[in-house]
């Protein structure tokens, strides 16, 4: 098997658009499409139903990706073994990331890592932190450094806090919530809010404390892509939850003291595929540029910490 066409037959079936696979993939759509084409010949079936613009598997497109998803698996293992064998730093390590933290935290660390490890070929793919981690859990990425669950779901899945993240309640200087020296929930009731997706770690930190108040919030829209987030707030569209460091002259901090909320960061590895030295060294910098100290990996029983 071709495993440029298993990679694009998955990042289909999980993107469900063959556009979204294409940005994914770093590929016109066209390329994607052929290869797709070629798999589907070459196994002698159709592996998906194309109605209007949805993408749906078929029933062997279902199996096809059970398996496409094992060998992808078995060869970056089989490669990561070989290169361990050679005590070598080099290779292709494949890292799932969020926007966010390839914005904010990783370009300092990535341009160190390229320093003392030239021979790594570095594949970055930037999408949300629930498909890092989904990456991770099926083996076609090496390493996730995301959002991380409030408890890993899966028990190859192994968690390692890296940075925590304080979460504060902003809005555009000019809007209203920004005029009073004290807002209450009652307030916020009553002004659109800006959100990440339903389907968010971070957004289900935000559920997590509001219904806990009985808030019902009033959103205008959602998106998982926090800058996108930021730039609505700025124009006054809205009121949002985001990360500290998003803060500015632009967008400001509501004086709202009983939110007090975080998401941890960090990085995921599953605990089934042998680690290459190139992920080992890439964990060990991380931990150097970490806000934490004496870190340990937080298994699937531990679901004391906020995300």
């Amino acid at each position: 098997m071709d495993n440029n066409q298993l990679h694009a037959f998955i990042a289909v079936a999980e993107a469900g658009s063959f556009s979204l696979a294409a940005e994914n993939l770093r590929l016109t759509q066209p390329a994607v499409s052929k290869r797709i084409a070629l798999l589907e010949s070459r196994l002698g079936a159709s592996l998906f139903d194309r109605i209007g613009k949805q993408n749906r598997l078929t029933a062997a497109g279902e199996l096809a990706l059970v398996r496409a998803r094992r060998i992808i698996s078995e060869g970056n293992a089989l490669a990561h073994d070989i290169e361990n064998l050679a005590g070598s730093i080099s290779g292709k390590l494949v890292i799932s990331t969020s926007h966010h933290i390839g914005l904010h935290r990783l370009p300092s660390i990535l341009k160190d890592y390229v320093r003392r490890y030239p021979e790594v070929e570095l594949d970055m793919r930037f999408t949300d932190s629930e498909i890092a981690y989904h990456d991770v859990q099926h083996g076609e990425a090496t390493l996730a450094i995301a959002t991380l669950p409030n408890q890993d779901k899966h028990k190859q899945v192994t968690s390692l806090p890296l940075w925590l993240d304080d979460l504060v309640l902003v809005c555009a200087p000019n809007h209203p919530l920004c005029q009073g020296t004290y807002i209450t929930l009652d307030q916020l009731e009553q002004h659109h809010a800006i959100l990440p997706g339903s389907e968010t770690f971070t957004r289900r930190i935000i559920n997590d404390y509001f219904n806990s108040n009985h808030l019902t919030l009033k959103i205008a829209f959602e998106t998982n892509y926090l800058e996108t987030i930021r730039v609505m707030v700025a124009s006054g569209l809205g009121w949002s939850v985001l990360p500290r460091i998003l803060t500015g002259a632009d967008i400001q901090m509501v004086n709202f003291e009983s939110l007090k909320l975080t998401r941890t960061l960090g990085a995921m590895i599953n605990t089934h595929i042998t680690l290459p030295n190139s992920a080992q060294a890439m964990i060990e910098l991380l931990k150097q540029k970490s806000d934490y100290h004496n870190l340990t990996p937080r298994d699937n029983t531990n679901s004391s910490s906020r995300t």
